[in-house]
């Protein structure tokens, strides 16, 4: 490893050896399957709750997608950063409104996920949450402050999104709200 100002470069893939990449792959399931002991474990005995894989989802991420609460909970309160993105640009906020999961996107706006943050493109999770009828999530991320007029790069707001997606019980909820 090289050193830089500040500290150190972190190994290339191909400095890893065997075992470490092993266990950075056992790491990586444990979120995806949701096993909040043992990451809970992890973490006390500091596993940094921001680890990434090599497209950029870190553990929150991974937990939240698959809606592992307790496991996204654990990340959370060790200081797992919840507007963490991925190379995509992708927030786990993004992901769990996208799957509609209310309990998680609750967890994640009082952990701090930023209910106006946007993905590529400039998409909301409200408008994500828009386009696939999630109602119970959109009306969690208008309580917490997301904007339904929020307009995405190309000028669509929420309303837009659902309708062009054929969203139509979205479309209806968020007319009624702008009415």
């Amino acid at each position: 490893m090289d050193d830089k100002p500040g500290g150190t470069t972190p190994p290339s893939v191909a400095e890893l050896d065997d075992a470490t990449l092993a266990f950075a792959q056992k790491v990586f399931q444990l979120a995806r399957s949701g096993d909040a002991a043992t990451l809970r474990d992890l973490l006390e005995h500091r596993l940094p709750p921001n680890l990434c894989n090599h497209r950029g989802d870190n553990l929150l991420m991974l937990a939240s997608y698959h809606g592992h609460l307790d496991a996204a909970r654990a990340l959370l309160e060790h200081g797992a950063d919840p507007e963490m993105r991925n190379d995509m640009g992708q927030t786990p906020l993004a992901g769990a409104a996208y799957k509609g999961d209310v309990p998680m996107v609750r967890l994640l706006l009082d952990h701090g996920a930023n209910p106006e943050g946007t993905a590529p493109g400039g998409k909301t999770a409200l408008m994500l949450a828009a386009m696939f009828n999630r109602i119970e999530v959109m009306s969690l991320l208008i309580e917490r402050g997301a904007n339904p007029d929020a307009c995405d790069a190309s000028g669509l707001s929420a309303l837009d999104a659902a309708q062009r997606m054929g969203a139509e019980e979205a479309a209806r909820w968020l007319q009624k709200r702008t009415a």
